[in-house]
């Protein structure tokens, strides 16, 4: 991704579909859009080659990333699990974790798991179905602030930070406090981690931090200031899509900059960012509330009972908070030998209230998310590729 990014492609292809984009085309600042679209083209030996372009794309333009935020914490804690492997320690280990400072909370066992106990394996699944809250606040607490945040900028991702757990109210003193963990294979403890603390504030240089012209507060009274974003996580785009692409394409990496992950670690990943939950069995998810796209926004707009196309899959982290769909992915057609790079943000809050619950997703988000995502697929549908991808590698069993 270092070659210049292309940034009018994107923008005459939308104005070319006033039907589909027209509304958000007259005024992207309200609807704070922002996409990148990285195109990939293989050599003979199946390298591949990536070619970007971009819309309204601003790392210091804050938006709120909300769950995008878990799939580094899904790297990252297999990361540790490997740097403590000689220990016996494992990501299907028993994860028991205690509480030490206020607020903290307890967890011994996991009834959505097969054993019913919880491990940082089946914490992975329930992020990467469903983006489960409490699945991502246990491996924040495992990897530690500090280590979350050092490995943002070790991974070059320098516009962006990972603050806090997430849908507890964590802030301030609270979020730099984790809680004490103990491993477990059998009756046998393999590892135990003291809490830790945090100091550091992980200042970034954004802009659009105040939004709106009021919120609910923690009482659910009205106030009538700008909605302040100030001390929250933060992910840009662009990092969003590095990440996805060191992730999925290692090799094109130096050694030195790829992941500490094992083939069993990308597996496991691979496996659960492109399945459904409907074809999960631990944890077997019921489907009125988790039906097939519930995490599939780009192409498929999270709509209910809309068709599958079966030759499609897509590796992705979604997230949904304050107004804002956001959607990190890689789509493979496996029959046509298509694959590209998606990541895109988009906005509606009309009232301008932030934590009221009142946004505009259905109306608005998803169908820009979806009609994004559908004319990408038919743009690269016609793309000419001197050689056919062998994508046999995102090819698995669900």
């Amino acid at each position: 991704m270092a070659q210049k990014t292309d940034t009018t492609m994107l923008e005459q292809l939308m104005k070319s579909k006033p039907e589909l984009f027209g509304g958000i085309l007259n005024h992207p600042e309200h609807n704070q859009v922002q996409i990148l679209y990285t195109q990939i083209d293989r050599d003979a030996q199946n390298n591949p080659h990536f070619k970007s372009f971009s819309y309204n794309l601003n790392p210091n333009h804050y938006f709120y990333p909300a769950s995008t935020v878990k799939l580094a914490a899904v790297i990252f804690a297999l990361e540790k699990v490997n740097t403590l492997n000689k220990t016996g320690l494992t990501a299907r280990s028993t994860m028991i974790t205690d509480s030490a400072f206020k607020g903290q909370t307890k967890v011994i066992k996991d009834e959505t798991a097969e054993n019913k106990l919880p491990s940082i394996a089946h914490y992975i699944k329930k992020i990467l179905l469903t983006s489960d809250n409490d699945a991502f606040n246990r491996l924040f607490e495992f990897i530690g602030r500090a280590e979350i945040n050092d490995k943002l900028k070790r991974n070059g991702l320098h516009h962006s930070r990972i603050l806090n757990r997430l849908a507890i109210g964590d802030a301030g003193e609270s979020a730099k406090h984790t809680n004490p963990i103990k491993f477990y294979n059998g009756d046998k403890l393999v590892y135990s981690q003291q809490p830790q603390y945090d100091p550091k504030e992980y200042k970034l240089k954004l802009s659009n931090l105040i939004m709106g012209k009021g919120y609910l507060d923690s009482a659910d009274q009205l106030v009538n200031k700008p909605f302040s974003l100030a001390n929250k996580n933060a992910f840009a785009i662009s990092d969003q899509q590095k990440l996805m692409q060191k992730l999925l394409f290692p090799q094109s990496f130096p050694i030195n900059e790829r992941f500490n992950l094992t083939p069993e670690d990308y597996k496991l990943i691979y496996t659960f960012m492109s399945m459904y939950p409907t074809e999960a069995k631990y944890p077997k998810y019921d489907e009125k509330e988790f039906w097939p796209t519930y995490a599939k926004m780009l192409y498929y707009g999270r709509e209910k009972g809309i068709a599958l196309d079966k030759n499609i899959r897509i590796f992705n982290k979604y997230g949904d908070s304050y107004g804002f769909i956001i959607d990190n992915s890689y789509f493979v057609d496996f029959k046509n030998g298509v694959e590209y790079l998606l990541t895109a943000v988009v906005q509606s809050n009309e009232d301008g209230i932030y934590n009221d619950n009142k946004y505009e997703y259905e109306t608005v988000c998803f169908p820009f998310m979806k009609n994004l995502g559908q004319v990408i697929y038919q743009l690269e549908l016609q793309r000419i590729k001197k050689f056919k991808p062998n994508l046999s590698s995102f090819a698995l069993d669900y």
